[in-house]
């Protein structure tokens, strides 16, 4: 009893002793475009940056985190990760809400929403992982899973850059993998050009098979009104973000006008965000992301709020996460599938009959691949590693 005390007071006092941030630079095999890049106010998505955290402890305990940015914002959220970085040696890793916290504060003259907690997301991700190894658990049962597969939906083959022939081999491609349902880009300055593809692949899917469509806020108000009245004979599971990602009271009318659910909420980057948005009952599906709210501290939070207003969840981006909080919600959300991240790690993540399987490995269930190290552009490091 006395080895059993002491192994837990060990346990208890481990303290954080070595942090580690890198900045990678992640090719993506073809230019990307939506919406925002025929509209002209963005260019066409080359790469992505991934900002990842790695945390030992003094008693050797591990843990890896990541956050990520698109277009920009790469190095200004690695300058901050590793301002911020220092605050967390000697600090005990169990403690993540602290933890949290102090960071926020720690940089709070940056503001607590947007680049600065993303750069937090991606040492809470590795608190969090860290503390599901220590418990020999995957983070899905350490946050109390609800089951063992999620319902998955594919989106890199349903760009604007794609051609309709191209678009149609994609979705044959994406049900062959497993997955189970199809989201298509749309939001074009020639509406017609949407009406046709959508239409297109509706019937190539037949009437039933889920469908999703996305015009990433490229609508105004009236136009978002037409589109979402055209679209309603096509059985969408739901249309997202036809609005701007801060319209919380536009949102709500479409929601409250259209039988087609509305989803939103990917971009919004705090807590206080996604409150108002639920607030004003902005979204069927909300749609957080977890390394832009800041991690899996604020997204527990939003996810409590959405789930106390009933609302049903469909986490944006990074599947890897997304598919152990997925697991944990109470009414069953739909994952993003984007094989986009698939280089940087040796572990997949598999796909069997429209579903994504929640991995068993403990914490996250990633290590980091080889072809991490050409792609990393800045890494820093504070403390000692034991």
């Amino acid at each position: 009893m006395l080895v059993q005390q002491q192994s837990l007071k060990s346990s208890d006092d481990d303290r954080i002793a070595w942090v580690r941030v890198a900045s990678v630079i992640l090719p993506l095999a073809n230019p990307v475009s939506d919406a925002k890049v025929l509209t002209g106010r963005q260019k066409p998505m080359t790469e992505i940056a991934i900002l990842f955290a790695e945390i030992e402890t003094v008693d050797g305990h591990q843990g890896l985190g990541f956050s990520y940015s698109k277009r920009a914002g790469g190095p200004g959220q690695f300058a901050h990760a590793k301002e911020i970085a220092p605050a967390l040696i000697g600090e005990n890793p169990s403690d993540i809400a602290k933890l949290w916290t102090k960071l926020c504060w720690a940089g709070a003259s940056v503001g607590r929403s947007g680049m600065s907690t993303q750069a937090i997301g991606a040492f809470d991700v590795a608190l969090w992982d860290l503390k599901a190894k220590r418990a020999n658990l995957s983070l899905a049962r350490l946050l109390g899973a609800q089951r063992d597969s999620v319902r998955c939906y594919n989106t890199s083959g349903g760009f604007l850059h794609t051609p309709l022939d191209q678009l149609m081999k994609n979705t044959d491609l994406s049900r062959e993998k497993g997955i189970g349902g199809i989201k298509l880009k749309v939001g074009q300055p020639d509406c017609a050009i949407d009406i046709e593809r959508v239409s297109a692949v509706r019937k190539h899917l037949g009437d039933n098979f889920p469908l999703m469509v996305d015009a990433n806020q490229q609508w105004d108000r009236p136009t978002a009104q037409r589109m979402c009245r055209q679209f309603e004979a096509y059985n969408l599971i739901w249309i997202e973000e036809p609005l701007d990602c801060y319209d919380a009271e536009g949102h709500a009318a479409l929601a409250q006008q259209f039988d087609t659910p509305i989803a939103t909420g990917e971009m919004l980057t705090s807590v206080a965000e996604h409150a108002e948005f639920i607030k004003q009952r902005g979204a069927d599906f909300l749609m957080p992301d977890a390394p832009r709210v800041g991690g899996i501290t604020p997204y527990l939070k939003v996810a409590s709020m959405a789930e106390q207003a009933g609302l049903m969840l469909a986490p944006h981006f990074a599947m890897e996460l997304h598919v152990h909080l997925a697991a944990a919600y109470p009414t069953e959300p739909w994952v993003e599938h984007f094989e986009w991240f698939e280089p940087l790690f040796n572990e997949r993540l598999e796909t069997r009959d429209g579903r994504m399987l929640v991995p068993t490995r403990p914490g996250l269930g990633l290590t980091l691949s080889e072809q991490v190290k050409p792609w990393t552009v800045q890494e820093a490091e504070t403390g000692t590693r034991p």
